[in-house]
């Protein structure tokens, strides 16, 4: 991978950007005349990203939104070297840390992207060229009056079904119910999406039903409760209705490595809620 380029300048006149070189991610043109392999956060609007240009083959793309430190990307990378992973991530460091490890690892079937995930799935991805997305632990937003600023919104799933090729699969999962609850009626609003497990591990088998029953995310909170404090009470569970009688969870994803940020959930005693949606 290529070694992180100095900021480049906006072009003087908007109107004017410079040329897109095929090949390279730069947000307003090349970086030297060099390809490099991520871009800033802003995406040039005329930009599209050629996986096959990119990779030098045709293979299924595979794009993981919030990659975070690349545990969950570079492990199924180098599981699955037939496939091609995309990362988009806005958190620098955590970039940083993909690259290393695609380094370190040798893989040549990933890249990444310093960009919004809208940005990404509105103009940088071409329509109906991505085989599978996947969101893993967005953040929560755990306040009523925050859940506006949840990534997983139908102005989002209607970007996800555009860049998602027809049979295409959405990959979701959270380890908290309220978001749980929210992606589940989201997506049944949607008809883009079919739920691959409708009405699957519903009533006393929904991990739902667990959390309502032992108010387990009430007691534990965001962390693991440490010996000799009292737990803490986030009061931003959603309305417990004691039994979950829609369902429609699935079962664990397999190709999802348990990062060190999944270990810690089910340290505190939260449930993992797998979902998974296929386009339509």
């Amino acid at each position: 991978m290529s070694e992180s380029p100095e900021s480049p300048q906006p072009p003087a006149n908007p109107n004017q950007p410079r040329p897109v070189t095929p090949g390279s991610q730069a947000s307003y043109g090349t970086y030297g005349g060099r390809p490099v392999s991520f871009v800033r956060r802003r995406v040039h609007p005329d930009y599209s990203f050629d996986a096959e240009a990119e990779f030098g083959r045709q293979a299924p793309l595979i794009v993981e939104i919030g990659s975070g430190l690349g545990d969950a990307v570079c492990h199924a990378a180098e599981e699955n070297p037939d496939k091609d992973f995309l990362a988009v991530e806005v958190y620098t460091p955590g970039l940083a840390n993909t690259m290393i490890k695609i380094n370190s690892r040798g893989l040549t079937n990933v890249r990444v992207v310093e960009a919004n995930a809208p940005e990404v799935l509105a103009t940088m991805l071409p329509p109906g060229s991505v085989s599978e997305l996947w969101v893993f632990f967005p953040d929560p937003w755990h306040k009523s009056r925050h859940h506006k600023r949840r990534l997983i919104q139908p102005e989002f799933a209607e970007l996800a079904a555009k860049a998602l090729k027809p049979g295409g699969l959405w990959r979701i999962a959270t380890d908290w119910s309220n978001y749980a609850v929210h992606v589940r009626d989201v997506l049944a609003g949607s008809e883009a999406f079919e739920n691959l497990h409708n009405g699957e591990r519903s009533g006393p088998e929904s991990p739902l039903t667990h959390v309502w029953q032992t108010g387990v995310e009430s007691l534990v909170g965001g962390a693991p409760v440490k010996e000799g404090r009292a737990p803490v009470s986030t009061e931003h569970t959603g309305p417990n209705e004691g039994i979950d009688e829609r369902g429609g969870w699935a079962p664990r994803f397999e190709g999802r490595i348990r990062t060190s940020f999944e270990n810690k959930a089910h340290e505190a005693g939260r449930m993992i809620f797998d979902l998974c949606y296929r386009r339509v």
